[in-house]
């Protein structure tokens, strides 16, 4: 997969928020979003999901349009447990066990099949980073996905995503140093107006 945009523009209230002039990602790519509060992150992230629509420019997707995405907002559903909001995404029959063994690394196994209201902040956002990770696409985009996570277990929410990339496109935003420095991504910053890398 391969996204090339070019001389991206998207303002609000005819104030400019960004502009990439150009930009490609490609497949197996980790890429780390960064920039102020309001510079525009998210706008441009949900630009690529097709939520949203840019001013002008052009964004160009070959070889793959399957995406999957960690929200700022888990959007989970609160009555179903974990499993079952990773199950609802599989475009395939899942293995239970496999799924609950996968979804395990991250999380506490007795919390898997109880409902999602009953877990912590932290818990629900470690359900979202599973559900985009083992949903079937060609590229991820997570936008703040570490919020309500210590040191120690983004560490080990980072590694989890690593290890399952596969090949896909990686697109985060963070705010954190320490987020790139794990990852290590190539920095995209998003700097008033204007995005380099």
């Amino acid at each position: 997969m391969k996204i090339l945009v070019k001389d991206l523009v998207k303002s609000y209230n005819q104030i400019r928020l960004f502009h990439l002039p150009e930009l490609e990602l490609n497949s197996g790519g980790i890429y780390c979003l960064m920039g102020a509060s309001g510079s525009g992150k998210t706008t441009f992230m949900r630009i690529l999901l097709g939520l949203e629509t840019a001013d002008s420019g052009m964004v160009t997707i070959t070889g793959g349009n399957r995406f999957t995405a960690v929200f700022q907002e888990n959007r989970l559903c609160e009555t179903f447990s974990p499993l079952e909001n990773v199950m609802m995404v599989m475009r395939r029959p899942a293995d239970r066990n496999r799924l609950l063994d996968e979804m395990s690394q991250i999380l506490p196994a007795e919390c898997l099949e109880r409902p999602v209201s009953t877990l912590s902040g932290g818990m629900k956002r470690r359900v979202a980073v599973c559900r985009a990770m083992l949903a079937d696409s060609d590229a991820v985009i997570m936008d703040e996905p570490f919020t309500g996570l210590d040191t120690e277990t983004k560490q080990a929410v980072i590694t989890y995503i690593k290890d399952r990339l596969n090949s896909r496109i990686l697109l985060v935003s963070t705010h954190q140093a320490e987020d790139i420095a794990f990852f290590k991504g190539r920095i995209i910053q998003l700097t008033g107006g204007n995005a380099n890398d």
